[in-house]
């Protein structure tokens, strides 16, 4: 087994430490989400987390951990009796991003069943990870079918299988920790809800730590069992101090005060549902047992809500996560101090960050419970008036009723107006890629995939997928004689496997081509533009759609946003995005062709949808109309499906959306059309007057 990085070695990142201690202590807590731009150790620190975590005893040869003290009677290896039990290092198994689902959940053992003729179940990670730490790097890159399995082992603690004649009920409690880089798209919020604690960290922008974060990584490559053996004594302290603040928990007391001011905190930031509240008090228990007191502090509270809340108030994947602590403070002092246990001067083993073990980056690995030592954890918020610009706003709208800005992009055809913001989301119609792809699972359009109803079963193209196990059977069945079978076994060969087909739906490249040119402003439409355009990347996220984003004004057309999963970069690209100048169509549809052709070679399965919101005038250089027609005809060619929304306003409408349309040979809806509760949306299909392939 590879040596891992210890735990008290990593430098920094006190509030990342803290909550994976205090699911150590109280794995009731539910689990830590962490949160991050890359290369931050966010992995490096949940791995050495398990080498603290103490023994687990376990029944003898059962594969799936029964506890001897309390067995599992409905245990697969059950029941079992009073024979010999043993221990085994806490686990801490990692769940793939690509993984199946028999991978996760367990499935029938296909080798078993074919040449004995016995039904046997063979366990997955979930079984693996009973009573240890269920770990997923890049958690908001899971496949949906695996976050909806995870949910129902999270939410039961127990997993059931219903497959293939298996039918299998078996204990899965873990503790679930997920590392993700928001960069890369968010997590769906029923997931989100399921982790008790969320951590943001960032790189520390003081040179001398991360100056010691280099010196000890470079250490620790040169020789990892050296570095790990001059931290062996730190290991060790923490390690017993788990121990003890575990020994410790069932005796802390959470008084009427504490949980008065939990509920306080959770009503006033109005979060969803009756989780947070029972997440901030078993988490603020933990803090005090960490802190070696038996009763529940209004700082413990404090505590438990910076880590439990921030991620539940979101209200929509463009909403950045994080909480008002001037508010948290007042709703605190307002609802603490009945029980006589408001902030008394805190007292026991630890104080603070000199507790046993050292100092905030030192060999204790004692975070601190101020936030006020998180450098870099405090920069991310602007302070001061002047940092968020809350000044500037005010001189432009009292400039705007002097201007006349109908006429100036006509008369300043390179005129640039302030970006406008975008009206309220809305929720929108489906718009489907026609035919069936063979895409990533998501859910916009119809593919094949490998999860989803089976539709059939076909012989294996290269390496055997999910086995259709009937089929198996029915095309080796006629030859047993001719192949000399005896026994129970059934004799297959290669010819005879078959693996099953499946309908589902998948995640495309949702491409936005956004007409920012004058004619947009000059008629004040830009926002309800905006507000159409947000939800369209709204309706993305759900559906697991990667987008990318392209502008045209004045002369030229930019790449706004490369292809991504993340939809928050989209809306603030979107949020910043100016208008005026010239209307070059064409170069629009160009630029939008050539992304689309990089897009191929990098992931030929994902099948793009072209979305280009205009009002389909086009204005510079020689014969704008016709090479915006040429231009969306060469995307015709390519077989691209496309929609475009039409923004049209005015009594007078020239009709050239519908028109880009026909030469897209797409579909045009208006703003209103695009609305899922427009009537005219129910007889709406992408197709227009494609044929589906």
């Amino acid at each position: 087994m590879s040596t891992r990085y210890p735990f008290t070695a990593v430098v920094g990142m006190a509030d990342l430490r803290l909550a994976l201690l205090l699911n150590a202590v109280s794995p009731a807590v539910g689990g830590v989400l962490v949160r991050g731009e890359k290369g931050t150790a966010k992995s490096t620190a949940v791995r050495a987390l398990a080498d603290l975590l103490p023994e687990v005893p376990v029944v003898a040869g059962c594969r799936f951990s029964c506890d001897p003290a309390a067995p599992d009677e409905r245990c697969p290896d059950g029941p079992h009796g009073t024979g010999p039990a043993g221990s085994r290092p806490a686990r801490m198994v990692e769940l793939p991003v690509g993984a199946s689902e028999d991978r996760l959940v367990g499935a029938l053992d296909i080798e078993r069943a074919l040449a004995e003729g016995v039904k046997a179940f063979e366990p997955g990670l979930l079984a693996d990870a009973h009573r240890g730490i269920l770990y997923v790097d890049e958690v908001n890159l899971l496949h949906d079918h695996l976050i909806d399995l995870l949910l129902d082992a999270a939410a039961m603690g127990a997993s059931y299988v219903e497959r293939e004649g298996v039918s299998v009920r078996h204990a899965a409690r873990f503790l679930l920790v997920g590392t993700m880089n928001p960069e890369e798209g968010e997590l769906r919020p029923q997931l989100l809800d399921r982790f008790g604690l969320t951590v943001e960290v960032a790189a520390s922008r003081e040179p001398e730590q991360r100056v010691e974060v280099v010196r000890r990584r470079l250490a620790f490559d040169d020789d990892p069992a050296a570095f790990a053996a001059r931290w062996a004594h730190e290991e060790a302290q923490l390690r017993e101090r788990i121990v003890a603040a575990r020994a410790l928990l069932p005796s802390v007391r959470l008084g009427d005060a504490a949980l008065r001011q939990i509920a306080a905190t959770c009503a006033e930031f109005e979060v969803d549902g009756m989780r947070a509240d029972i997440v901030m008090a078993r988490t603020a228990t933990a803090l005090a047992a960490w802190a070696g007191r038996t009763e529940v502090l209004s700082e413990d509270v404090r505590q438990a809500a910076l880590l439990a809340l921030p991620h539940r108030r979101r209200r929509n994947p463009f909403d950045a996560p994080g909480l008002d602590e001037d508010k948290l403070d007042e709703t605190l002092e307002e609802f603490g101090g009945a029980d006589g246990e408001d902030d008394p001067e805190p007292e026991g083993p630890d104080d603070g960050p000199e507790g046993p073990g050292g100092g905030p980056d030192g060999p204790g690995g004692v975070p601190p419970q101020d936030r006020g030592e998180q450098g870099p954890q405090e920069q991310s918020p602007p302070a001061g008036p002047e940092a968020a610009g809350g000044d500037e706003p005010g001189p432009v709208p009292e400039q705007r009723p002097t201007e006349q800005p109908a006429e100036q992009p006509s008369t300043a055809p390179g005129a640039q107006q302030a970006a406008v913001s975008a009206a309220d989301p809305f929720r929108t119609r489906r718009l489907d890629v026609p035919g069936l792809g063979e895409g990533a699972d998501g859910r916009r359009s119809r593919a094949r995939t490998a999860h989803g109803r089976t539709t059939g079963s076909r012989r294996p193209r290269g390496t055997l997928g999910k086995l259709h196990l009937a089929a198996t059977v029915h095309a080796a069945a006629p030859h047993q004689r001719a192949r000399g079978r005896s026994g129970r076994g059934l004799v297959v060969r290669r010819d005879d496997l078959r693996e099953a087909v499946r309908e589902g739906r998948e995640g495309n490249l949702v491409l936005f081509v956004v007409d920012a040119s004058g004619s947009m402003a000059a008629r004040k439409r830009m926002s309800a533009v905006k507000g159409a355009v947000l939800s369209l990347l709204l309706d993305a996220y759900q559906r697991r759609d990667k987008i990318g984003m392209i502008t045209f004004r004045g002369k030229d057309a930019e790449l706004a946003l490369p292809p991504t999963s993340s939809v928050e970069a989209g809306a603030t690209r979107l949020e910043q995005l100016p208008t005026g100048g010239r209307t070059p169509l064409s170069e629009g549809l160009l630029r939008a062709h050539e992304v689309l052709r990089v897009e191929r070679m990098r992931d030929a399965s994902r099948r793009p949808l072209v979305v280009v919101v205009t009002d389909g005038r086009a204005t510079g250089g020689p014969e704008p109309l016709v090479r915006a027609r040429r231009a969306a005809r060469l995307l015709a060619a390519e077989g691209t499906a496309s929609v475009v929304v039409n923004c049209e306003a005015g009594p007078v409408r020239l009709g050239l959306a519908a028109e880009l349309a026909r030469e897209l040979q797409g579909m045009t809806v208006t703003l209103d059309e695009l609305r899922a509760d427009s009537v005219s949306a129910l007889v709406h299909t992408v197709q227009g007057n494609r044929r589906a392939a």
